[in-house]
């Protein structure tokens, strides 16, 4: 894909609805005179997330922890701490959300690099294609993994998906090793000529040095200094890294596919460049939360299992999903339009692991 074409989004009678909607979630922030940012919750989870990676590590570095399963706990514990800054603190930020300063928000998300990604990278793929283009095969790459996965009913079927109910759970634990080993790297200069990296404000010669410079230093604190300082063979520190990028991977994978390659989520296709919803309904059609009563899942997680809430208003805090939640779900029965949900994590997984079946047949 050379450039981003144009999908409009389009159906008047659904018009009503969307003013509805905006109204009474405005209104909720007015009458309760809140900022629509996060606020100091978001900043002492902040803390605890970073701690989670930070400490494990230093306490390998320092050689405070030496007995090998003790060691492997500390390696489990940084790939928490990994997934929980993604999804609880540079996820926020680089939506803007997290802060209402717009310093804040920038160096927050530009943690992302500094975890084996990159920000703008990232930034493109989700915040531009994902949430503009939800479900929508060739335009939304969160369901264009590759060959190997089918993740909808849109794209070509082969054999081997016929089996991916059960490999695909494996397969998620790499996805941050591939950001961080060569989906980077390709990644920015398809971003480039589809022209994402213009809307962004970059180029592709800022963003190569940003991920050669930023890559360079998570090598070396991951990699060389380990060796450097730690009485480890090399082989454990193979499987440390591996662990960290593994728990990670199956954590963020797994968080974000349940929210919307599922059985009640919609996948439609454009016709003649358009969609016969308003975008806010196409979000209703094509998201879907889970476990919205398990508060601790909530809280670790930046309230993503709150999907519906943050794909409707991608630039409210995480904090406030829980609040607007029925609003949200009210508005939408009163105009008669889905609001999928699933009451439990786990059930959420079956849900989604018989999705992956019925797309492999």
């Amino acid at each position: 894909m050379n450039a981003v074409k144009p999908i409009r989004f389009n159906n008047p009678a659904q018009s009503e609805f969307v003013r509805t909607l905006r109204k009474r979630v405005d209104g909720y922030f007015k009458e309760n005179n809140i900022k629509k940012t996060g606020d100091i919750r978001v900043k002492i989870k902040a803390v605890f997330m970073f701690l989670l990676y930070t400490v494990p590590y230093s306490l390998l570095m320092f050689s405070v922890v030496t007995n090998g399963w003790a060691m492997f706990g500390m390696t489990l514990l940084m790939g928490m701490g990994m997934a929980g800054i993604g999804l609880s603190v540079m996820h926020d930020a680089n939506h803007g959300s997290f802060s209402r300063k717009k310093w804040l928000n920038n160096f927050m998300g530009f943690s992302l690099n500094f975890l084996g990604g990159n920000v703008n990278n990232w930034k493109a793929q989700h915040n531009i294609m994902h949430h503009s283009f939800t479900n929508i095969e060739g335009y939304d790459e969160d369901i264009d993994p590759g060959s190997i996965l089918r993740f909808s009913p849109n794209a070509e079927k082969k054999k081997i998906h016929k089996y991916q109910h059960i490999y695909a759970w494996f397969l998620y634990c790499f996805m941050t090793l591939s950001w961080t080993f060569n989906k980077d790297f390709v990644d920015v200069s398809r971003y480039e000529k589809m022209g994402l990296l213009k809307q962004l404000k970059t180029n592709i010669k800022k963003e190569m040095t940003l991920i050669i410079v930023t890559r360079a230093i998570y090598f070396i604190y991951m990699i060389v200094l380990p060796l450097i300082f730690m009485d480890i063979a090399v082989w454990q520190l193979i499987i440390g890294f591996l662990t960290v990028h593994f728990v990670a991977g199956l954590t963020l994978a797994s968080i974000f596919q349940l929210a919307h390659v599922m059985e009640e989520t919609k996948f439609p296709m454009p016709k003649e460049g358009s969609v016969s919803n308003q975008w806010a309904v196409h979000q209703l059609n094509t998201t879907l939360n889970f476990a919205n009563g398990n508060r601790l899942l909530s809280w670790f997680i930046g309230g993503l299992n709150f999907q519906v809430e943050h794909h409707l208003f991608p630039n409210i805090s995480h904090i406030h999903y829980r609040k607007i939640a029925p609003i949200v779900k009210k508005t939408a029965s009163e105009f008669n339009l889905p609001y999928f949900s699933q009451p439990s994590f786990i059930k959420a997984l079956a849900s989604h692991g018989r999705m992956l079946y019925q797309l492999g047949r």
